[in-house]
């Protein structure tokens, strides 16, 4: 990256554990290509730390290379020629070579240490437990295989348990912080390149060098070279053991079967056999069950739908995926030609849905755009497929908002609005005593008849 952006949050954090003056132990976690490294390397830059990197090699060999750090880092170059055989030694030889000083390691794919010998979670345990927690230390362990991290250090069964002081779940940049990685490019284009790279800091360092989104997809996704080209395989072969079933469940989904039956019967499964995979995918952050944010009870919904969260392997399992035959046989006009006919209609109008409910309603909530606060900001459908794409309410209140979003070319004209009347009368939330608010969000702004209905009405918002 040419620069780091955001992750304010995290570094600020990351500051907060380094200033205690007793032991620290952070975990850090999150999907491959994240940004995980690249925090780490920016809450480093100042300070002595002892960074290693660990790989798929032996136990062994990631101890001797551990070694290797640690002659370096406590300036005992005789250390790298020593035969140690144990973990602790080594940990002992930190604290005793830097009695006076604030001691940072971090070790980095921290899973694949484990993953060779799984006993060595407990000599971490034994570690932290006798050698580090009583020291002015702070360990960072960081990972990218999400379930292997989560059993390996914060799962209840994890001999780490308990220990961490704290933990970083990495997550995709927010699109608002878009035009900070890509300069002078309208509105559009950066909606335009959310769509495919949504928020991934490695995609977007692809995406960075082209203003036209096709030609980026072209030369940074369908070369057959590129990274990109079978990212989701490699993503999924590293997390699960049967890719197959897992792959197969998000093409389903991406074909716009979203109900946990429709996706059983596709499939021709019994749906008691869906719900571990989708937990899976839910904690890798490819998907998520969303309910209609009337709602009461979320979690006992029957209503719940599962949808593709993450951008890219949306826009991969629609547009790349089907017609990698063709790709491979070089014949890419024909698979540019259908992902510019769909690319907008079929997914960037959606992507610009999600944008106005995460975002683009945070930002009307926070200018107190309404004299109240919703609790719950999201969608409405209901089992007859009538959709509303944005209901918000406020459960402390009777207030709830409705809206629509347009990522069109024609400026939005009052239809929307009398169209979306219509389907408010199905939503069963406080229908006797609720107070309605309107919302819409339109790319090409709005018809003169629009703007006048809004000024008229008084209880409608043109974002």
């Amino acid at each position: 990256m040419k620069k780091f952006i955001n992750r304010d949050n995290e570094r600020d954090f990351l500051e907060k554990e380094y200033a205690k003056s007793s032991a620290s132990f952070v975990v850090i976690y999150g999907r491959r290509r994240i940004g995980k490294t690249q925090l780490i390397k920016e809450f480093i830059k100042d300070k002595s730390a002892l960074f290693f990197l660990a790989t798929e090699e032996s136990e062994n060999e990631n101890r001797n290379e551990f070694k290797n750090r640690v002659a370096e880092y406590i300036g005992a170059p005789l250390l790298a020629n020593a035969n140690i055989s144990e973990w602790e030694t080594l940990f002992r030889y930190i604290i005793e070579g830097k009695p006076d000083e604030k001691k940072l390691i971090i070790i980095d794919e921290f899973q694949y240490i484990a993953k060779s010998n799984p006993p060595f979670i407990s000599i971490m345990q034994k570690i932290w437990d006798n050698v580090l927690e009583s020291e002015n230390v702070m360990l960072i362990l960081c990972g990218s295989l999400v379930n292997m991290m989560y059993a390996q250090t914060l799962s209840y069964n994890s001999p780490l348990y308990g220990r961490r002081t704290g933990q970083i779940k990495m997550k995709q940049i927010a699109f608002k912080h878009y035009n900070e990685f890509f300069n002078g490019l309208s509105e559009r284009q950066l909606i335009e390149a959310y769509s495919v790279t949504g928020g991934v800091p490695k995609y977007i360092e692809s995406f960075e060098p082209y203003s036209d989104v096709y030609e980026a997809i072209e030369k940074s996704v369908m070369s057959k070279e590129s990274y990109l080209y079978e990212e989701p395989n490699f993503l999924l072969e590293k997390e699960v053991q049967d890719v197959g079933s897992y792959f197969s469940i998000i093409k389903t989904i991406a074909s716009g079967k979203q109900k946990p039956n429709e996706i059983a019967a596709a499939l021709e499964i019994q749906s008691t056999n869906l719900p571990k995979y989708l937990k899976v995918l839910i904690d890798l952050d490819i998907l998520e069950r969303e309910v209609p944010a009337t709602e009461s009870k979320p979690e006992k919904s029957k209503m719940g739908l599962y949808r593709i969260r993450d951008n890219y392997i949306k826009f991969w399992f629609m547009f790349i995926y089907p017609y990698k035959s063709y790709i491979e046989m070089d014949n890419t006009d024909f698979v540019m030609d259908k992902i510019k006919k769909g690319f907008i209609p079929n997914h960037a109008a959606f992507v610009y849905e999600d944008i106005c409910r995460r975002e683009y309603m945070n930002e009307l909530v926070a200018n107190n755009t309404w004299d109240f606060v919703p609790t719950k900001i999201g969608r409405w459908w209901d089992r007859t497929d009538k959709e509303i794409d944005i209901a918000a309410v406020d459960e402390n209140s009777d207030n709830i908002i409705f809206g629509e979003c347009k990522f069109t070319n024609k400026p939005m004209d009052v239809d929307v609005y009398y169209e979306l009347l219509e389907k408010k009368q199905y939503v069963n939330w406080k229908s006797k005593s609720r107070k309605e608010h309107f919302v819409f969000f339109s790319f090409s702004g709005y018809t003169d008849k629009m703007k006048a209905l809004s000024q008229e009405k008084g209880n409608i918002v043109l974002y």
